[in-house]
């Protein structure tokens, strides 16, 4: 029998402590970020020493803004009827743009406090983010979670069988969306890196991330079965995801059309 098809979502139970999978590959993504911005704040002339800092900023403020947006914005119906489910964050639900928005305003904030420049470090982070959620991605699939829906006969003939008996719900085996929003995250991960290599203006890697990524999210949203919606037929995320795809390319225009600050050039 595959190892993969049988693997629980508990990797290991020590009394009543319990350590599942998706927390081991949530905490692997974001230390893999951690380690990366530090090799990429030393590449763009930042000091690296204030990586460690800033991550002990943003990464909390990220889970919290995670969780309060998926909480009180998408799942709101589902949470006020379990309310002790509320703090279960080891058992999936963290919203992906609740986590840039609660980084952001931590992130910024602390920055101005520390007299750091916004848009290189926000670079920094756009760069490392779409690898880290490539990889947290692989946490929904221990928990059967955000998946989609059921998939055609030809793709199930060519899942592999770890993949078909994860994805199997209820009998059913459904579109393995996280494994296609990594794939994308993999490759805007790519593409990001070909850009931080070519030292765009400060703000661009950004801009571009929020391109890159709410695209793939719109695409995939449309075939998940856990989507949240709002009057009744347009999705949550993907009204986010059109509006941050905006927010990018207008932060794209003003980050090609600006001249950097000495701040800015300096690092």
């Amino acid at each position: 029998m595959d190892l993969l098809a049988v693997i629980d979502p508990v990797a290991v139970q020590i009394g009543p402590l319990t350590i599942r999978w998706y927390g081991i590959i949530i905490v692997s993504a974001i230390m893999l970020a951690i380690w990366l911005g530090d090799r990429f704040a030393r590449d763009r002339g930042l000091n690296a020493e204030f990586v460690t800092d800033l991550a002990m900023v943003i990464v909390p403020a990220g889970i919290l803004g995670a969780r309060l947006y998926e909480v009180f914005f998408l799942q709101w119906p589902y949470y006020s009827q379990h309310p002790e489910k509320i703090l279960a964050i080891w058992e999936g639900g963290l919203a992906i743009h609740g986590a840039l928005l609660g980084g952001a305003i931590a992130g910024g904030i602390f920055m101005r406090f520390r007299r750091q420049p916004f848009w290189p470090w926000a670079d920094v982070a756009a760069v490392v983010l779409p690898l880290a959620q490539a990889i947290g991605r692989w946490g929904n699939f221990f928990n059967q979670e955000a998946y989609g829906d059921p998939a055609p006969q030809w793709l199930v003939d060519l899942m592999p069988g770890w993949l078909r008996e994860g994805m199997t719900i209820s009998g059913t085996v459904m579109h393995p969306t996280f494994l296609y929003e990594s794939l994308w995250n993999l490759l805007a991960f790519a593409a990001l890196l070909w850009f931080h290599r070519r030292r765009p203006t400060p703000g661009v890697l950004m801009s571009l991330y929020l391109i890159l990524y709410n695209t793939g999210r719109f695409l995939i949203e449309s075939i998940r079965q856990d989507s949240s919606f709002i009057f009744g037929w347009i999705r949550v995320a993907q009204l986010a995801a059109v509006l941050l795809i905006l927010l990018g390319f207008g932060l794209l225009i003003y980050h090609l059309r600006r001249n950097p600050s000495p701040d800015e050039v300096g690092h």
